[in-house]
């Protein structure tokens, strides 16, 4: 026998596919190579193969020995491939039992004492190849939990190489992985942070809680030192939760971003880069794209601190995910698609010196630079925002008297009562939360439920605002939330006034 075919998976985007590794031994000068693609951690493996082997006490052959990763017209990455090149050379020269290895799907990278190391990108690679009808996988025990989760997947997990050849040749009895669903879903929430740690600020604190119930994007603009990043930072404590399929869909992304640790994303994720961030670290890329900022969001919220400061063309590509819910990255070998439906939140101070608006301190800017600091973020970015809030520094009452407002938890228990009425709403349809309703969607849901009052408020606030048609969609779409905040099946006047009070004047921002 001097030809086998090993089975293991590569990751485009976010998906899996199958890959054969190829194996072939044959005579001539002893000869090491890999074709079909490979970049240079694939190229690398040759060297750490060929160590685990001999330091474990196997026999190399000394052939000519070549792998091929088919299909072999795209690009591989990673070290996901050492171990099923690793078992297909000693299935090869009769060390393991090749009617064994045909069973099973290989993933993994072998250090040079033999042991399995973590990879990137098993869960993708897992759940791809469960629905072509694979179930039999052998990972490293860093990653059995993530390949596991994928339900029918049948996973075994290894420390080390030796305990794979144990098993692969009857020597060694392995259970595949039990996954505790229950207890996965359910871990604490250990949050050291809480809305009521906040002082005062009732109205920022209002507007984050809309935000957190309805999807909707949040613009804070106040001084320096008012308490924007430190609110921003405690919506994770309200935000509602993940669907299972929602968990996996972002787990996926974390996978192959290399951040997935513990088996399964259970939370909404919070992503807060820097504004000296690159584009491509924010949008996703790379010769093999990879998921950014934006990706890594996904059905959770994307921070923005010091918003003017980020490159104007790095806030000009949140454009079309903001709207579409994904971003096209394309390359010379094809066109990846992230997803990236996320929650924006952003933060900024309303000029250069910060102090534009504040009671306490004197700004000492011009018009024209508090203009041109605030035409950094072009308007249709603007647009796309649709709770704008100032945020003034804390009255020195709230201070002294420590005026701190409601817990994190009296403030979720309306988002979840909020969320489920969308969840009912939007039954059957692509939208999952009011501020992605489609403009069909918020006729039926907004437009038919106005009461009298409120439809008499909205048309004199069109006059007085000149709301936009855009403007006047997201008023409607933010009372919505209001109204199920209250649990008011009916959009009534108070509810589109409190929208209306979220709109900053727009030569202050």
């Amino acid at each position: 026998m001097s030809f086998i075919k090993v089975k293991s998976g590569g990751i485009w985007g976010i998906d899996g596919y199958e890959v054969d590794v190829e194996v072939d031994l044959s005579p001539g000068i002893p000869s090491f190579n890999i074709v079909g693609l490979p970049d240079s951690a694939i190229k690398e493996s040759k060297e750490r193969v060929r160590s685990a082997i001999k330091n474990l006490g196997f026999s190399f052959p000394q052939k000519r020995i070549t792998v091929n990763l088919s299909p072999s017209n795209i690009k591989k990455q990673g070290t996901l491939y050492d171990l099923p090149i690793t078992i297909g050379i000693l299935a090869l020269s009769g060390q393991i039992d090749p009617q064994r290895v045909a069973e099973f799907v290989f993933l993994g990278e072998v250090s040079l004492d033999g042991r399995l190391s973590r990879v990137s990108g098993v869960l993708p690679v897992v759940a791809s190849l469960k629905s072509e009808g694979y179930t039999k996988f052998v990972l490293p025990l860093e990653n059995a939990v993530e390949g596991a989760v994928v339900k029918g997947a049948e996973v075994y997990g290894f420390r080390h190489l030796s305990e794979v050849v144990d098993f692969l040749n009857g020597n060694r009895e392995t259970l595949p992985v039990d996954v505790d669903y229950e207890k996965l879903l359910n871990r604490n929430r250990n949050l050291d942070i809480d809305l009521g740690d906040v002082l005062g600020q009732s109205l920022t604190k209002k507007a984050l809680e809309i935000a957190a119930a309805g999807a909707h994007n949040l613009s804070m603009i106040g001084a320096p030192g008012s308490g924007k990043s430190m609110l921003a930072k405690r919506i994770v404590t309200i935000l509602p939760p993940l669907e299972f399929e929602e968990m996996l869909e972002v787990s996926r992304i974390y996978s192959v971003a290399g951040l997935l640790s513990d088996g399964l994303i259970t939370e909404r994720p919070f992503r807060s880069p820097h504004h000296t961030a690159s584009e491509v670290s924010l949008i996703g890329g790379g010769s093999v794209p990879m998921p950014g900022e934006i990706s890594l969001a996904h059905k959770g919220v994307l921070f923005l601190d010091e918003l003017p400061e980020f490159s104007r063309r790095s806030l000009e590509v949140l454009r079309q995910p903001m709207e579409d819910g994904y971003i096209n990255i394309s390359r010379a070998r094809g066109r990846v698609r992230f997803p990236a439906q996320f929650t924006l939140i952003t933060a900024q101070n309303p000029c250069p010196c910060g102090n534009f608006g504040n009671p306490f301190k004197e700004c000492t800017c011009t018009r024209n630079q508090i203009r041109a600091y605030n035409s950094k973020v072009s308007q249709p970015i603007k647009d796309r925002i649709d709770l704008k809030v100032w945020v003034d520094p804390v009255r020195d009452e709230d201070l002294v008297e420590n005026v701190k407002g409601e817990s994190s938890k009296e403030v979720r228990k309306r988002v979840l009562k909020a969320y489920e009425i969308q969840r009912e709403r939007f039954n059957g349809s692509n939208t999952d939360f009011n501020g992605r309703m489609t403009n069909s969607e918020v006729e039926r849901f907004c437009l038919n439920m106005l009461s009298q009052e409120a439809k008499n408020l909205l048309k004199n606030a069109i006059e007085r605002f000149k709301l936009s048609g855009r403007g006047y969609f997201r008023t409607l779409k933010v009372a919505r939330t209001i109204a199920d905040l209250d649990g008011s099946d009916t959009i009534e006047a108070d509810h589109i006034a409190q929208a209306l009070q979220f709109r900053v004047e727009e030569d202050l921002v």
